[in-house]
């Protein structure tokens, strides 16, 4: 009897009416839906999902979470446990039987490397976007609906996500597709509304985290083509943004200096971390993280969430995170107060204060006005490295900067944080230690993650390239800029493709280090590289 209930909870929860979602921890959070708790695939499949993604039925662990279900998970479930039990039990004929694969919808897209890079890019938007979802479909697996039409990224990633799509917006207004810019921003405001924060991504497995808070600068971006009463018009999503990153200041004592993404420091300033709440392995890289934490010999819990909170960075993985500087199993993240994080933050305090001060309320003006100054303070006594020259992550428990030089230390020069004085000094290190032939290296540490040496990302070359324009170091800004365009443009002559990241050091390799091959596509690499063709 207690297993058939177990079996039939899931099912029970899906169908029922109800104003609640469900999360990893059980933490209550609104929804607009009414479909009742959404449950992760690993808590709907259980053993099923464990013995699926521990077997790599399918080589990326992602493949499985984004199925489709064929029927009601519950009914699934009593399925598997009947048929695993009899001989010559085919896990992934069953799962092929009870679930659809992931839609390739790029399959039928023919590259012409003979168009121009500028026309290939303007003939993936329509293969890169997305129409609304239908809120009906009550099958639809792990993804969370949304009511506009949105562009992904490309190749596995087949949901709209957060920072990527900042970067990917560059592009479409330099393609003039602001009513899409506008879909995108409503969706977000959307998730804000559903679930008091934006997801990694809209699928159920990432309701635990979100990812760097661009929604600021997107709202931004939208007020530039259509005017600043964009920014009075979501103002009540921003606001709601920023509370869920600082929600955790009511958890802080004497006591308890971090709690959730806040952490009170020395003299008392609050700054924040990533942090994911999840404590189990990533359902999406399940077997991954079962091998790292293994391999660890570490507290799992601990281990997981150091894992999942890095994910919430978007730099996943890099050893600006690794406590040893090498290895992945060394992660503590949740030791370490981002550069680029309260940078980000601080952007939003601005954005805020900005657009309470075009409604004409001046008290609530100045209160964002003022904690925006003072994380600013913040940021600089904390992040700021003297002796290098340079901005760095801080580690809170050692109460010292972290020994790993990243491009997370370019963002309080496009935030408009670092003095002219600082912003010389950091130019003259991006010059001598991060330029190659092909752009900036993410940072100069050679582990063979995908976020460290010798690789370059789009998103990085822009907040680069825009923070040196900031401060008019011009001619190193536009160096950058030729040489990422350059090498852009030999990949895509030589395969076709835009891809999601490229080897910056040797112009004839493809990047390596991650969870999964090199991607093509790739949002928001066509996003900044648009943008930059159009740089004077």
């Amino acid at each position: 009897m207690k297993n058939l209930i177990y079996l039939l909870f899931p099912l029970l929860l899906y169908s029922c009416e109800s104003s609640v979602v469900t999360t990893m921890d059980q933490q209550v959070i609104p929804s607009s839906t009414k479909k009742g708790p959404e449950l992760m695939p690993d808590q709907l499949y259980g053993d099923l999902f464990k013995e699926v993604q521990m077997n790599q039925v399918f080589p990326d662990g992602k493949t499985f979470v984004d199925c489709t279900p064929k029927g009601y998970p519950s009914t699934i479930l009593l399925d598997y446990n009947k048929e695993k039990t009899k001989p010559n039990f085919d896990l992934k004929k069953f799962v092929m039987e009870h679930f659809e694969l992931p839609k390739k919808y790029a399959s039928g897209f023919k590259s012409d490397s003979k168009r121009s890079v500028e026309e290939h890019i303007n003939a993936l938007w329509p293969v890169l976007t997305r129409q609304k979802d239908n809120n009906a479909n009550q099958l639809q697996g792990s993804l969370i609906p949304l009511p506009n039409p949105y562009i992904v990224p490309g190749g596995r990633f087949g949901e709209i996500y957060y920072w990527d799509s900042y970067f990917t917006m560059l592009g479409l207004q330099t393609a003039g597709k602001i009513d899409m810019i506008e879909n995108m921003v409503k969706n977000f405001a959307h998730l804000i509304d559903r679930n008091g924060f934006i997801p990694n991504g809209n699928r159920t497995y990432f309701l635990t985290r979100s990812q760097p808070p661009f929604f600021g600068k997107m709202v931004g971006l939208l007020a530039e083509s259509k005017g600043e009463t964009v920014i009075t018009t979501f103002l009540p999503q921003l606001e709601k943004e920023y509370q869920f990153w600082m929600n955790g200041q009511k958890g802080i004592s004497k006591a308890k200096r971090a709690h959730q993404k806040v952490v009170r420091l020395n003299d008392g300033e609050m700054l924040n971390r990533y942090w994911d709440k999840g404590v189990t392995p990533r359902a999406e890289s399940y077997r991954e993280d079962v091998e790292t934490m293994k391999n660890s010999g570490r507290d799992a819990k601990v281990i997981y969430q150091d894992l999942r909170s890095a994910c919430e960075s978007g730099w996943d993985f890099s050893s600006r995170w690794f406590k040893d500087e090498k290895t992945l199993e060394s992660i503590h993240t949740t030791d370490i107060i981002p550069v680029d994080l309260n940078c980000l933050l601080y952007d939003l305090e601005k954005i805020i204060a900005k657009g309470y001060g075009i409604k004409g309320d001046e008290n609530s003006k100045k209160k964002y006005e003022k904690l925006a100054v003072k994380r600013l303070d913040g940021i600089v006594k904390y992040c700021w490295n003297e002796q290098k020259g340079f901005f760095l992550d801080y580690n809170f428990k050692t109460k010292s900067h972290t020994p790993v030089a990243s491009l997370a230390g370019m963002y309080p020069l496009e935030c408009g944080i670092a003095n002219d004085a600082q912003a010389k000094r950091v130019a003259a290190v991006i010059k001598r230690d991060f330029l190659k032939a092909g752009g900036v290296v993410s940072t100069n540490n050679p582990t063979g993650q995908q976020w460290d040496y010798p690789n370059g990302w789009a998103p990085l070359q822009w907040m680069t390239y825009a923070g040196l324009k900031n401060y008019k170091q011009n001619d190193l800004a536009n160096e950058l800029k030729n040489r990422w365009i350059a090498l852009n443009k030999k990949i895509y002559k030589n395969t076709g493709k835009l891809v999601e990241k490229y080897d910056v050091v040797d112009m004839t390799l493809e990047a390596g280090g991650g969870e999964y091959p090199v991607q093509d596509g790739f949002g928001w690499t066509n996003g900044v590289l648009l943008k930059m063709l159009s740089e004077k």
